[in-house]
């Protein structure tokens, strides 16, 4: 998502230099840039308006802290306004006492209401440890109530309806049920319309009448752009809004209605949907939406995403691997599937710091699935011991894969020289210090910045030339001594 946008703002941000202040006349000059690049991505003109006006006037005048540039500056005033502008205080829910909390769903049809009604419930209970109850109260659109009867057996919860009867009297039902079945939390499925009109707005007065909802939220299809907030707004001037869900945001590559409806309407964005999975429902934190489309990645979100993938004793016992060269293409294949369950390989790289600049056309996809259907084309035995595989093997191997014994041999030829990279970081003592970080309590950024230096020959990006290891320094004090030395003697046999 926001690719489009992310691209537009680093290419202005990146290109301003300079020193000492930062001028009116190189701010005007970036910003006019920047408020080309927000109107293209489809945000609301009075937030690109109120948002360029607070820029500026956080900028100009300011000074340029050494060692940092004045593009580097900006983007630090841009980020601490738009994710100012975008933030709300407290959490979404408001749970009740003593009683089902009841959470009523709204928005237009289409907007994805009912798969984000099972999401939430799926969230609610793996993150609260609520025991919801889905109430199939949209009985306009054919099939609504099939659609969340199904999600409910995917999640195991139950979803309750009563046919014939209408949205109001179902809602007061299922408050009844919630009560005497023990569920703690109700979620109304509400009908959505092609467009706002007063049926709808009646029909969902009349819900908040019997069951005054502790908490509403609007789904939102986020591919709509400004016709998000338009139906935003127009549903806050009638009905109280507590939070906006924006659905599809995966697909949204311009992300206006992210970055506008919280401006416009006032009420925040509690969840995103990002993808069709029913886990794909996350929390939305401003400050790490603004992290990702100035291109500065989200780490928070990938750790927290191994976290709930991740075995952390697997990963250890694959770590103690390594480290004796036990490393197989078995513990491979089970990382692979490991990265497969957290993610889409693009959604994984724009989490990433410093991968805005890349082509999404340039991530293949398919070369996951290429390369697990040749490791399961071996048997385990292969697996353990690559080194057993002869050309017949390959082309059996290959048959099995649908692949050819080029692409066998290369897979082969990767993993030997992520090996033979292991042993090097072994013998220059990396992984001997990471092994103790990793057991005493933690791997640090810094460990794997390390290793990421030294697997890339010492190279950062950016750093124009090599930047030498701990090995590398030692080596060369070593010859600087045995230099010295040599003059020394040298010097010595004159004087004789």
């Amino acid at each position: 998502m926001f690719e489009s946008l992310t691209q537009r703002l680093s290419k202005v941000l990146g290109g301003l230099t300079g020193g000492g202040r930062l001028t009116e006349k190189a701010v005007d000059e970036a910003l006019e840039e920047v408020r080309a690049a927000l109107l293209e991505a489809d945000v609301h003109f009075r937030v690109v308006r109120d948002l360029i006006a607070r820029v500026r006037e956080q900028a100009v005048g300011q000074e340029i802290v050494k060692s940092v540039s004045a593009g580097q500056m900006l983007v630090k005033v841009f980020s601490d306004e738009l994710v100012g502008m975008m933030s709300s205080e407290g959490e979404p829910f408001t749970f009740a006492g003593g009683r089902p909390t009841v959470v009523l769903m709204a928005g237009l049809q289409g907007s994805g209401k009912t798969t984000t009604t099972a999401k939430l419930a799926h969230w609610l209970r793996t993150e609260h440890r609520r025991k919801p109850l889905l109430v199939a109260a949209d009985i306009q659109r054919p099939a609504a109530v099939d659609q969340l009867k199904i999600l409910g057996e995917q999640i195991d919860v139950p979803v309750f309806h009563v046919p014939g009867e209408p949205p109001e009297v179902l809602a007061e039902l299922a408050l009844a049920e919630a009560k005497r079945t023990g569920r703690d939390t109700v979620l109304v499925d509400t009908a959505g319309r092609l467009h706002i009109d007063a049926e709808l707005m009646a029909e969902l007065s009349r819900v908040r009448e019997r069951v005054t909802p502790d908490t509403t939220f609007l789904v939102c299809d986020a591919m709509t752009g400004q016709d998000a907030v338009r139906s935003a707004e127009a549903f806050q001037q009638t009905l109280p809004l507590d939070g906006v869900i924006l659905t599809k945001l995966d697909g949204d590559t311009r992300g206006g209605a992210a970055l506008s409806v919280r401006h416009v309407t006032g009420a925040p964005v509690a969840f995103v949907g990002v993808g069709e999975k029913i886990e794909d429902l996350q929390r939305f934190h401003a400050d790490r939406l603004v992290s990702r489309i100035l291109g500065m990645g989200d780490v928070v979100t990938l750790v927290e995403k191994a976290q709930e993938h991740v075995d952390e004793q697997e990963a250890e016992r694959q770590m103690k691997k390594m480290l004796e060269d036990e490393f197989t293409l078995e513990d491979f294949l089970s990382q692979l599937k490991t990265l497969q369950k957290m993610g889409s390989m693009k959604d994984l790289m724009s989490h990433m710091p410093g991968m805005s600049g890349l082509d999404p056309a340039m991530i293949d996809e398919q070369a996951l699935g290429r390369t697990q259907a040749v490791m399961l084309s071996m048997t385990p035995a292969e697996r353990r011991r690559p080194s057993v595989l002869d050309n017949s093997r390959k082309r059996r191997i290959a048959r099995g894969s649908g692949t050819t014994i080029t692409v066998v041999n290369q897979l082969l030829n990767q993993f030997e020289g992520m090996r033979k990279m292991m042993k090097q970081l072994k013998n220059q003592g990396l992984f001997s210090r990471l092994m103790s970080r990793f057991t005493g309590g933690g791997l640090g950024m810094g460990d794997m910045a390390g290793m990421a230096e030294a697997a890339a020959g010492g190279a950062r990006p950016g750093a124009g030339g090599p930047r030498p290891t701990a090995g590398t320094v030692n080596q060369i004090d070593r010859r600087k001594a045995r230099k010295k030395e040599r003059q020394r003697k040298k010097q010595s046999r004159k004087r004789r």
